[in-house]
């Protein structure tokens, strides 16, 4: 920090001060409870104006879910931690801050570091990595972007949120020393290299403790040994406790105005319960924050004027891109390898599958944000290939990942009207799709929940195909359903064994109706919700869906059609998908199998034609029993709205695919070493200990599909020389290969005969480096202190372990380079 910003610091915390003064209990005890879903009360008597805060990792929704103000929506995080590259997410970050700016908001809710404990975590996508390493310097990069834009983050869930079956009250229990070494390590290395400016305590219990009461872990460990100085805000309806959480170290209860904070928080220190400065300290952190932020009058903003604009949409195609990770590539008739395709050859490409015509560019839950456009992988290829000689491409949809009906979307055009007891229209907007999910004040302007009898999703319904459409809904209450002007149901759907909402809302549809349409002649439909009495609930909330699923023809028909294009073109390209009924907030999943019959599409077509291409649209691993039967895999995680412009320039050789994997991929769900999220009597135990990810592959001999930190490129590297000291390993490496390109050296350490349980090797650095055909380039990679270290359970500090050890350079956990022999004092 420069003289010049050590002095604004000074400035802010007089600031900050001087407002706290100001400020009698009850207005202290207000500030830190939400006046709404999003924001926190303004003060003008001190000039502090309302702190704005809304969900991302991949976007900025702002405070309405809603398509009227279209938000850019990135790679899921799995995509972004792929690329190995903390300036990568750096810069994705500050995209992001100026998304924020422009919607007024001055808190990113991201990122989210928890781990990837085991592969069934239903918001495995949403984390970057089962590596506490690389997660907290992806994390940190994405954390310095976001603040260099002027807008505070707040790192999540902290901590042990790592799975979503009984989530708000589970206890995670884990041990001193792989809570410390494996869950607490990215959230103690983005506060010691990015200084983050919130974090956001977890819905769990943590060894008995609630995580929004958890004195050791927040005010002992966070604050007073980490030195961590922002603002700690609950997850939305985590905090329980008055006492607990205010003397836990729990600054803002949100969502509001219901909280235990506010009148609740006056009263207690009135009462004795709660002692004023604890109340203090949190004011003084909510005012930090703000000042931070340019909130407060007289404290100058740590940003105080925006970065330089950033093209949204081409970084978004640049992200995608460098996060897919090519993990296999092998040579097709010609000799040559099946990627990158020779499209001024000419020759006919097959595109196959229903995800390469309705992409899943994002996860489901409270990531979810609505781009301007989406490019899917038909649009992108049939872009690219329009101007290429020769080249022609066909489409055919193969197998359909879901079986299901979901949230009314392709060809649909609809609004939600609302109405009060009388009839009358009291609000109206437009819906992006059949799904209405607003939250606290997030209603059509002029609707309120107290005027609100019934929600009317209303508009017409282009048919894409002929026959028999299914119609149905999703949520709790009473519904009447019209297609074509007629009522094909109504009734009441109750709560089920959901214990949570989320999955209650994204969970398994109903079939209402069905009905027989044809292509091309629009229809009405209308699903009508009567609005039950939420205005006593601590959230209020509406979540209910309008559902439709198309004509289902025969799966081997559809497998036939596709073998036959397959068989007549040059190179198939399959597009395999989860849903979001398989990956989303709210629930885990069950195993790791492709939904439907898409195993059986790959595997038909493959048989066919040599020269078939796999793209893999999902956000966390899956199982792909073919894959040693097709010529390329190519993993695209959910790649953002750009995410099949991207898809275009990797295939066609435009751009590399720069990804290597952030996380094991198992040949098979048994394998995986964690295949337990579901608690036993409310609690889940971590008895792994220190062992997931690709410690625990190596710990037991398994080998996956594909290993931590695996990825191709389109050129070759060779590894000339390795030095290693205790603080730099030194890797000297050559392109081999006739194209330019970029490879990620990880340096993992191995000890050799210590004594001391510990995996038999992990990640201690990375670096990525680029040359051009034949050139060499040289890096040095400096190795942090900690990764000699462990926690030490008896003194309750990190203890140094010295003696020999192995580095290795390599270009995956699975593939050593080189090797040097170091020895520790």
């Amino acid at each position: 920090m420069t003289d010049a910003d050590q002095a604004r610091e000074q400035i802010r915390e007089y600031a900050v001060e001087a407002a706290l003064d100001k400020l009698d209990l009850d207005t202290k005890a207000r500030l830190l409870s939400g006046q709404d879903m999003w924001s926190l009360p303004a003060i003008p008597e001190i000039g502090l104006k309302s702190l704005v805060m809304s969900d991302g990792p991949i976007g900025v929704r702002g405070v309405r879910w809603t398509a009227d103000d279209p938000s850019i929506a990135l790679p899921s995080p799995t995509g972004l931690a792929a690329a190995w590259d903390p300036e990568l997410a750096r810069r994705a970050g500050r995209l992001l801050a100026q998304e924020a700016r422009r919607k007024g908001v001055h808190v990113l809710l991201a990122p989210t570091v928890n781990l990837h404990r085991s592969p069934l975590g239903g918001r495995h996508f949403e984390c970057y990595s089962e590596d506490p390493y690389l997660t907290g310097a992806v994390g940190s990069g994405y954390v310095n972007g976001v603040q260099d834009g002027g807008v505070g983050t707040t790192v999540k869930h902290f901590v042990g949120n790592d799975a979503e079956t009984e989530r708000f009250t589970v206890d995670s229990v884990i041990a001193p020393r792989p809570l410390r070494e494996v869950y607490l390590a990215p959230f103690e290395a983005i506060v010691a290299n990015a200084h983050p400016w919130g974090i956001m305590t977890a819905y769990n219990r943590v060894n008995g403790t609630t995580m929004t009461e958890h004195q050791y872990l927040v005010n002992e460990v966070l604050r007073a040994e980490w030195g961590f100085d922002g603002y700690n805000v609950s997850d939305w309806m985590a905090a329980r406790s008055t006492t607990g959480d205010i003397l836990g170290g729990l600054d803002v209860a949100m969502p509001g105005p219901q909280t235990v904070y506010g009148p609740a928080l006056a009263e207690a220190v009135r009462a004795g319960e709660v002692p004023e400065s604890a109340v203090d300290t949190a004011v003084r952190n909510v005012l930090r924050l703000a000042a931070r932020v340019g909130a407060l009058e007289g404290a100058p903003a740590v940003v105080e004027e925006a970065p330089a604009p950033i093209d949204g949409q081409a970084l978004a195609r640049e992200l995608a891109a460098r996060g897919f990770v090519l993990v296999r590539n092998e040579a097709v008739a010609d000799g040559s390898a099946a990627l990158p395709l020779d499209a001024a050859a000419g020759g006919t490409v097959a595109l196959l599958g229903a995800a390469a015509r309705d992409a899943r560019v994002l996860g489901g839950g409270s990531a979810v944000v609505f781009p301007e456009r989406i490019v899917s992988p038909l649009d992108g290829l049939t872009s690219a290939l329009r101007d290429r000689s020769g080249a022609s491409l066909t489409y055919t949809i193969g197998a359909d990942p879901s079986e299901e009906l979901t949230p009314a979307d392709k060809g649909f055009e609809l609004r939600a009207v609302c109405r009060d007891a009388s009839g009358a229209v009291v609000g109206e907007g437009t819906l992006p799709s059949g799904q209405v999910q607003w939250i606290g004040d997030d209603l059509p302007a002029g609707a309120s929940y107290e005027t609100m009898a019934s929600i009317e999703v209303t508009g017409t319904f282009l048919p894409r195909e002929n026959g028999e459409h299914a119609f149905g809904t999703r949520g709790l209450g009473a519904f009447t359903l019209a297609v074509g002007g007629e009522t094909v149901w109504e009734g009441v759907q109750e709560m089920g064994n959901e214990a949570d909402p989320f999955e209650a809302f994204f969970g398994a549809p109903s079939e209402r109706a069905r009905v027989t349409l044809t292509e091309g002649e629009p229809v009405e439909v209308s699903l009508t919700f009567q609005v039950p009495d939420v205005t006593a609930l601590p959230l209020k909330a509406i979540m209910f869906s309008l559902l439709h699923l198309g004509p289902q023809r025969e799966a081997d028909e559809l497998i036939a059609e596709a073998v036959e294009a397959a068989r007549a073109a040059d190179t198939a390209i399959v597009v395999v998908a989860t849903t979001e009924r398989v990956e989303s907030e709210g629930f885990d999943r069950k195993d790791l199998a492709l939904p439907g019959r898409q195993d059986d599409l790959v595997r038909a077509v493959a048989a066919v034609n040599p020269h078939t291409v796999v793209v893999v649209n999902a956000g966390s691993p899956v199982e792909l029993p073919w894959r040693d039967e097709v010529a390329a895999v190519l993993l695209t995680w959910f790649p953002g709205q750009e995410g099949g412009a991207a898809l275009a320039d990797v295939l066609l050789g435009d751009t590399e695919p720069g990804g290597r994997l952030p996380t094991t991929w198992p040949a098979r769900f048994a394998d995986a070493p964690v295949t337990e999220v579901v608690p036993t009597e409310g609690r889940l135990e971590y008895g792994e200990g220190l062992f997931i990810g690709y410690r625990a592959y190596e710990a037991r001999s398994i080998r996956p599909a594909f290993p931590f930190g695996h990825g191709l490129g389109y050129t070759d590297w060779a590894y000339e020389s390795l030095e290693a000291t205790a603080e730099t390993v030194r890797v000297r490496l050559t392109n081999t290969g006739a194209r330019p390109g970029r490879e990620v050296v990880q340096v993992y350490l191995a000890p050799v005969d210590d004594g001391v349980e510990r995996p038999a090797s992990w990640l201690a650095a990375f670096a990525g480096v680029e040359a051009g055909p034949g050139e060499s380039v040289e890096t040095e990679i400096a190795l942090p202190a900690r990764a000699f270290e462990i926690w030490d359970e008896e003194a309750r500090g990190w203890q140094r372990i010295g003696g020999t050890y192995e580095v290795r350079a390599s270009h995956s956990h699975g593939d050593t380079r080189l090797t040097a022999t170091l020895d520790l004092a």
